[in-house]
């Protein structure tokens, strides 16, 4: 789900094995790094946003709603991307909601995380959504769903409506704002950054911006 509408190319969906060789920054990598700018391809925050990675690891947020087409086609490019991060990057998944009647699926993502089954389960939420056309929008149907992948149903609404994913939604609302995000998928750096396919024109590309971010970001986070 969008604030506005944008459009993800081709490239933006290639396959993840296409990727590889692009977070290794190779010499063409490394010639498109040079021609990123901030205003075009990125945006320098005005005021830095709130991390919580530990000191000396540089924090990328990924933000992104389930009912987002372009989130679900993003998805696979992103695992294989986060699967071959530094060790001094850490990757925040930050579900997103610009209207309150999105916020059941924000909430699901915060639940499934309290439980430990974000691994487990975050391609299939993608699937039930854009794959099978399952209905997830309100907190019953999500609860049903979850029902259906195992978890105890009692348990799931009691953490859904607990003021722990409460107070992480709340946080991920302000972290949204603070990165002025205005569609999804997009991407924040070290509190600093912000880029997206609406920047970019793909999602490709703003992986190759956040490396080139990341290492702009070294020895600067806190």
């Amino acid at each position: 789900m969008q604030r506005r509408e944008f459009s993800l190319s081709a490239a933006s969906m290639a396959a993840a094995a296409t990727w590889g060789a692009a977070a290794l920054l190779p010499t063409a990598a490394q010639a498109q790094a040079r021609a990123f700018k901030d205003g075009a391809d990125y945006l320098t925050l005005e005021r830095p946003a709130p991390t919580e990675a530990p000191a000396g690891q540089v924090e990328v947020v990924d933000f992104f709603f389930y009912g987002c087409p372009h989130c679900n086609a993003f998805e696979p490019q992103l695992e294989a991307w986060s699967k071959k991060l530094p060790k001094d990057v850490t990757l925040r998944r930050a579900p997103v909601a610009f209207r309150p009647d999105l916020e059941p699926q924000q909430r699901l993502y915060y639940v499934l995380e309290g439980m430990g089954k974000v691994d487990e389960l975050q391609k299939k939420v993608f699937n039930a959504i854009h794959v099978e056309r399952q209905a997830l929008n309100t907190a019953d149907q999500v609860a049903a769903w979850a029902e259906k992948q195992g978890i105890s149903k009692p348990k799931f609404v009691e953490m859904y409506n607990s003021f722990s994913v409460s107070t992480k939604v709340r946080k991920s609302t302000q972290l949204m704002d603070s990165y002025k995000v205005d569609g999804v998928p997009a991407l924040g750096i070290a509190g600093r950054y912000y880029t997206s396919a609406e920047l970019t024109q793909t999602m490709e590309r703003a992986l190759q911006v956040t490396d080139y971010l990341i290492g702009q970001s070294r020895g600067k986070a806190k």
